[in-house]
């Protein structure tokens, strides 16, 4: 039975949309804007940097954000449902009750983040960069993780479940006590330091195949 992935974010229902993509631009520009009580619904930006901004009770529904820096941003009860991320940054920020649904966001940098609630659930994170992330808790379902890196990454508690994990590379991040026994994997699977794999719970299909990948064949019989 699958795991309910919680939500960590407590963005209201009938937030209202006070700020218009101009508003929020010259917000930007300040350098260090409070973006607050707000839902964006099809807003697009393309090429912008948020500088360090800090969006507190936020959510934005069918969004898309071209080469957007979020670095250093600050994201505090925040929910992104239905949102495209194409070839954004969000290094170095803090993701702080952030629920993300639904999501397609191929090649996300997350490089030095620091995740202390973050719920990521049916959606599309191949080539996400979350080397070097300080993960206080972090829950994933269904949830493609493909040709993405988290090297040394120091995780506290993480979830994964029903997720796609080929060819990811945690190398320096010990998986020990996580449980992978509900996600699909392929060659090469993980890591090339299988030694970051001890203690992880995987299935039985799971261990044959690793098995099968260090060389080891294992009778039929």
């Amino acid at each position: 039975m699958a795991r309910r992935v919680p939500s960590f974010a407590k963005v209201p229902e009938a937030l209202g949309a006070h700020i218009d993509a101009e508003e929020l631009l010259d917000l930007f520009a300040e350098g260090d804007a409070q973006v607050g009580n707000t839902a964006f619904v099809g807003l697009e930006l393309s090429y912008e940097d948020a500088g360090s901004a800090t969006f507190d009770t936020v959510a934005f529904r069918g969004c898309t954000f071209d080469g957007v820096d979020f670095s250093g941003c600050t994201f505090r009860d925040v929910r992104f449902q239905g949102c495209r991320f194409i070839r954004c940054s969000m290094d170095r920020a803090w993701l702080n009750r952030c629920d993300m649904v639904d999501c397609s966001a191929p090649g996300l940098s997350l490089l030095q983040a620091r995740l202390a609630g973050v719920a990521v659930s049916s959606s599309d994170l191949s080539y996400a960069n979350l080397s070097e992330c300080t993960v206080d808790v972090l829950c994933m379902r269904a949830v493609r993780l493909i040709e993405a890196a988290m090297q040394r990454t120091r995780l506290k508690r993480a979830e994964f479940d029903g997720c796609d994990l080929t060819r990811i590379d945690v190398f320096g991040t010990p998986l020990a006590g996580i449980d992978l026994s509900t996600c699909e994997f392929a060659a090469p699977v993980l890591s090339s330091d299988f030694r970051e794999l001890r203690g992880a719970k995987v299935s039985v299909e799971q261990a044959l195949a690793l098995v099968g990948l260090l060389g080891v064949t294992v009778a039929d019989d």
